[in-house]
């Protein structure tokens, strides 16, 4: 069998990564669940069906931006997120060719 080199550098690797990072806390998965359902939401929205605080809210809304996962629009002094496609559809090719190379050397 040949020698497999992982190259923890690989841009691959590291935005893999970085969107398991995001989807690593159930208030995470729970926020891309509420915003699929919603297709928009403002954060007091959410506050409201989860039970956190508002500023916990924003810090998990924040990371889910910053992992491109949603993407938010200032109205006044308010911001409305939605999911974004792009990155959605990068989660989906992530996860979908990861689940493939695991299967193909699994049991």
């Amino acid at each position: 069998m040949p020698e497999y080199t992982l190259k923890l550098n690989d841009p691959t690797v590291i935005r893999s990564a970085a969107i398991a990072k995001a989807l690593g806390h159930p208030a995470r998965i729970a926020i891309l669940k509420i915003l699929a359902k919603r297709n928009t939401c403002f954060c007091g929205d959410i506050t409201e069906l989860l039970p956190l605080a508002q500023s916990t809210v924003s810090q998990h809304l924040k990371a889910l931006k910053n992992a491109g996962l949603i993407s938010g629009t200032i109205e006044g002094v308010r911001t409305c997120y939605c999911l974004n496609p792009e990155g959605i559809l990068e989660l989906n090719t992530l996860l979908s060719e990861f689940s493939d190379e695991l299967a193909e050397t699994c049991c």
